[in-house]
């Protein structure tokens, strides 16, 4: 598959908390990394984070007032924001934040309650409720329980291979559509 050929796509990976969305995630990045696909990661997070350190110049321009900033290096680069007010982060924001024309795939880690497609991470043992039930926008689950019933189909947790694989066959057949502008 050539990454050129096809436009941006997002999936959103739900679940509650202690489900391993970050754990599957991580695999997953990789196997399709090794595709030859460009993938972007969006993570909701509640808390407030801090990715810069007290004394660095970066973190006392920002502290100075700086809404934005942008530390630039010769292998990475860190684009950090300040929100006006604290707020739940919008996705459609988020997604504007990411160049998607140099992306193949964006996976989405919480925005559990989006309208996007998703595949749902689910562990019995945790006791929580299958979100596919009332989310129209889940396309398969996940789960480490190979005889759960499902509205939707059923991927082994445990196989991050095939699970990757049917995210490309989702891609390939446009299953996973391109972010919204």
């Amino acid at each position: 598959m050539s990454p050129s050929h096809h436009a941006c796509a997002l999936l959103g990976v739900a679940g509650f908390s202690g489900s391993g969305k970050t754990t599957l995630l991580r695999q997953l990045v990789g196997l399709l990394t090794r595709r030859q696909l460009r993938i972007g990661i969006i993570k909701h997070t509640h808390h407030d984070v801090e990715q810069d350190q007290p004394g660095k110049d970066s973190f006392e321009l920002r502290h100075a007032g700086a809404g934005q900033c942008l530390l630039a290096g010769p292998h990475r680069s860190i684009l950090t924001w300040e929100n006006t007010k604290p707020e739940e982060p919008d996705l459609n924001e988020s997604l504007s934040r990411l160049s998607l024309d140099q992306l193949d795939l964006v996976l989405v880690e919480g925005f559990r309650d989006a309208p996007i497609a998703k595949l749902e991470v689910h562990r019995p043992a945790c006791g929580k409720p299958l979100l596919c039930r009332h989310d129209p926008h889940i396309l398969a689950v996940a789960s480490d329980v190979s005889c759960l019933v499902t509205p939707v189909p059923l991927l082994d947790l445990n196989d991050a291979a095939a699970i990757a694989d049917t995210i490309v066959q989702w891609q390939q057949a446009g299953r996973l559509p391109m972010p919204a502008a």
